[in-house]
């Protein structure tokens, strides 16, 4: 097997394992732009896996530039002379992958500037908004907040505030424009699993009428 076929089951290893590491990030963008209700939280069991793709994602990589940047034995290059290498098998398309790989790796990490909040909501008295917070399951990074923010958003919330490390989101709300239900309705359709917290810390899962 020679070095240009290694490399190309290497690559691949390697930019199918980065994209897998920030899938769960990269599926809210998705649900979000292509209307694809839930795909959000479709992906959110590959949030443990993280660190092992990101260390599958390096080791491959680093593996493929190695073999690439090491001089090859004279015996090796002779029966190759004649040999016009592919795009694929070369260290601009290695380079591509790598920045690619780099680009995927980190979204977690610049995704919410992605999620541009074009709905405008008509300013109304503080007094004027209720409140009601929501246990929200399935939240796994900024770029799931924002998204569970357009969803409210889009139900008519007026103030949404949501975290991911905690799952909870408090939304205001004008009674007059929208109700619970609806804004609940519209989060699930991202995929989450939303309850409404009462009063007393309970839960009530009056939530997910899809």
């Amino acid at each position: 097997m020679n070095s240009g076929k290694i490399n190309k089951k290497i690559i691949g290893a390697g930019t199918f394992a980065a994209i897998a590491a920030s899938l769960c990030c990269i599926a809210p963008l998705l649900a979000l732009f292509a209307g694809v209700a839930g795909l959000a939280s479709a992906f959110d069991w590959i949030e443990p896996l993280r660190p092992y793709l990101i260390g599958l994602t390096v080791l491959t990589l680093g593996f493929a530039w190695r073999q690439i940047l090491t001089p090859k034995k004279e015996i090796e290059c002779e029966c190759e002379t004649d040999e016009k290498k592919s795009f694929l098998q070369t260290k601009s398309f290695l380079a591509i992958v790598t920045v690619f790989a780099v680009l995927a790796l980190s979204f977690p990490y610049y995704n919410s500037y992605l999620f541009a909040n074009g709905n405008k909501t008509e300013i109304v008295s503080q007094t004027e908004l209720t409140s009601v917070n929501l246990k929200i399951e399935g939240m796994t990074c900024e770029g799931c907040e924002v998204s569970v923010a357009n969803y409210a958003e889009n139900a008519g919330a007026v103030e949404v505030t949501s975290n991911h490390e905690t799952g909870l989101a408090a939304i205001k709300f004008d009674e007059r424009k929208t109700n619970v239900d609806s804004i609940v309705h519209s989060i699930g359709l991202l995929g989450y699993k939303v309850n409404v917290i009462e009063n007393d810390g309970k839960e009530n899962s009056l939530s997910n009428k899809n």
